[in-house]
């Protein structure tokens, strides 16, 4: 009987021990299943042009010159892209001038609405109504403000850079009027701001439009100029700032 129920024992033991073992082995499975370092997974955020984290409409504004600027509504967009061609033909082919247009539709409008005055006394009728069109106090001192303050900052930028307090300041403020001053020469004041009316329609748009690629080219084109930089300024802003003196001595 003693020697009965011992290997009762052991045959119990025996199969007790499989399922220990099973169970210990899917408990470091799903252990080594929970660790976080067990599949990593990195999210990559792509590039974006100006480092912007918010999308294109919100970064204009989100409001109706938003709207406009990216053809949101494509009738609106269209009109005004089509008043703005015809202005610009205007003066350019017609050959009109400002003050002659501003006068002479002055002139149209008075003429028009004093004509329809009259002749709604003649018949009996109400006379047209002509909204009052006054500036409030409160508009008037705020765009002077946000004027004042665009104006102090401008101010502040150049004389940091005149005072030669930044170097990278300097050369692309030097580049950008370099090129205005060339693209002055070539056209006047008038076709300048009607391309630069023409590019806040289309860009914007297409920017949109075609986001990623741009991105991605724009990343490739940033990082080299990066590279170039760093040859010109090891090689050329470094004797400026040390001067060419201590640059000898050194």
């Amino acid at each position: 009987m003693a020697e009965h129920s011992e290997e009762s024992a052991l045959t119990e033991e025996n199969q007790q021990k499989p399922r220990g073992h099973e169970d210990s082995s899917s408990l470091s499975s799903g252990s080594d299943a929970e660790k976080p370092g067990a599949s990593p997974s990195v999210k990559v955020t792509p590039y974006r042009l100006f480092s912007r984290e918010r999308p294109v409409h919100q970064v204009l504004g989100s409001g109706r010159t938003a709207d406009v600027m990216l053809w949101r509504n494509k009738k609106i967009s269209a009109g005004v892209l089509s008043g703005a061609t015809a202005i610009w033909a205007l003066f350019e082919l017609v050959g009109y001038h400002l003050l002659t247009l501003i006068c002479q539709g002055l002139m149209l409008s008075l003429l028009v609405l004093f004509l329809w005055s009259k002749a709604c006394t003649l018949i009996n009728k109400s006379p047209p109504r002509i909204p009052e069109v006054n500036i409030s106090e409160e508009l008037a001192i705020k765009v002077a403000l946000n004027m004042r303050n665009e104006m102090n900052g401008a101010s502040a930028v150049l004389r940091e850079i005149a005072l030669g307090q930044d170097l990278k300041k300097f050369l692309a403020v030097i580049a950008v009027l370099w090129i205005l001053s060339t693209v002055g020469s070539s056209v006047n004041f008038l076709t300048l701001v009607y391309i630069t009316f023409m590019t806040l329609l289309t860009v914007p748009v297409l920017y949109e439009k075609y986001e990623d690629k741009i991105d991605a080219s724009a990343e490739k084109a940033i990082a080299r100029i990066k590279q170039q930089y760093a040859v010109f300024d090891a090689k050329v802003l470094s004797m400026i700032r040390r001067g060419p003196l201590k640059a000898k001595k050194h």
